[in-house]
């Protein structure tokens, strides 16, 4: 639901004396920063004791410490006094409060959500966020494609024009509207540069889901191809001519241009050694890694969620956020790789993949991909079908 930008509406009632006595007026706001959803509505113009009558009947249904900078909320009066408010966090979570005789009662909407699983094809001519856009999906199906495929493929360095992506992919829909993307039940790659990939999403007798080539080896490797999801390289490994210092020096790393704030994900599992500010590097993260390997991500604008030193950390958990501190010309990541305390490029090592799927689980993993990969291969399946009963891969 998107809120129309209109101050004041007058309500068509049946007669012109209707019409004089009563008046409607919508208003129409966000939560600014360092705003309570009380200051909010006081902000707006809502009287103290209306203001208070919102608030008691939230309580209880509403979690005021959840509000954020952003949300919307909107006040729709009559006569001069509040008739209906509504609030809304995100096309899912949304609050109303409606004047019941002389009280005001508080609920949130209960907003119907249907799960589908449909066939989505991409084809790459410039990048796969057009690639997206070409094909009627959200540009955010690219992010979810870079998490299947991050142990194989950097979707900005590796991609060419004339790639094609098929995913079997779960999407969570209301009224017709695609809300967000699930999980991939299966996928496939066919690149130019990095040749045919293929996998399959598959649930352990733990509960856990991973993903597995079709032959049932890990589609996991040791390490991921990038610490982002999706960022551009701005400067690779070797001597370069330092921006700041203005005069040649080696480069131990690969340089991410990048938004401040973007998540920065641990490549590989391990230890933190180091999480503090650095000096020239601003705040940084170093992990030691098995076999002699350290990751180090600097520049960050702030730490992930129990990052300090010491702390285990996995692959794919977001450790920090990207940032522009310490000696730096703009937003970026500066990322370093360590093999045995030598600096090496960490855009041209090979890792090795996961343990394989167990033999004893490769007949059940062969069924139920099968069906997958025959829904993954047809060209006639619909652009947005309804999940069958048959098998799947995960739950």
């Amino acid at each position: 639901m998107r809120f129309a930008p209109l101050l004041c509406l007058v309500a068509l009632v049946a007669s012109p004396l209707a019409l004089a006595s009563s008046r409607h007026e919508v208003r129409n706001r966000r939560i600014e920063p360092r705003q309570t959803l009380a200051q909010a509505l006081h902000d707006a113009a809502l009287p103290d004791a209306q203001v208070e009558a919102v608030i008691s009947a939230l309580e209880g249904v509403f979690d005021f410490r959840k509000s954020r900078v952003g949300d919307q909320f909107r006040l729709v009066l009559r006569n001069g006094e509040l008739d209906f408010f509504d609030y809304r966090q995100s096309t899912v979570d949304e609050w109303q409060v409606r004047r019941d005789g002389e009280k005001y009662v508080g609920s949130k909407r209960t907003i119907e959500v249907e799960k589908q699983v449909s066939l989505v094809t991409l084809e790459i001519s410039t990048s796969l966020y057009e690639a997206a856009l070409a094909a009627g999906e959200d540009p955010g199906i690219g992010m979810v494609l870079a998490d299947v495929f991050a142990w194989d493929i950097d979707f900005y360095r590796d991609t060419r024009k004339g790639d094609r992506a098929r995913a079997l992919v779960e999407k969570f829909v209301s009224k017709g509207r695609v809300l967000r993307y699930g999980e991939v039940l299966a996928a496939t790659y066919e690149g130019g540069l990095v040749g045919p990939k293929r996998v399959f999403r598959y649930a352990m007798p733990d509960g856990q889901a991973t993903y597995f080539q079709e032959d049932g080896s890990s589609a996991r490797k040791t390490f991921l191809k990038s610490p982002l999801k999706y960022a551009h390289v701005t400067s690779g490994f070797g001597s370069r001519f330092h921006p700041v210092l203005k005069y040649q020096k080696n480069h131990n790393g690969v340089d991410y241009g990048t938004p401040i704030g973007t998540p920065v994900w641990s490549v590989a599992d391990g230890t933190v050694t180091t999480a503090a500010n650095t000096g020239a590097g601003g705040n940084t993260v170093c992990v030691r890694h098995t076999n002699g390997f350290e990751t180090c991500y600097l520049h960050l604008s702030k730490f992930g969620a129990g990052v300090r030193s010491g702390s285990r950390v996995s692959q794919k958990q977001v450790i920090a956020y990207s940032g522009n501190t310490g000696r730096s010309t703009g937003p970026h990541l500066h990322f370093a790789l360590k093999r045995g305390g030598q600096f090496v490029n960490p855009l041209n090592q090979k890792f090795p993949r996961a343990e394989p799927l167990p033999k004893t689980l490769l007949p059940d993993y062969l069924a139920k991909t099968q069906v997958l990969a025959s829904q993954l291969d047809s060209v006639s399946v619909a652009a947005s079908a309804s999940a069958g009963p048959g098998p799947r891969a995960a739950p």
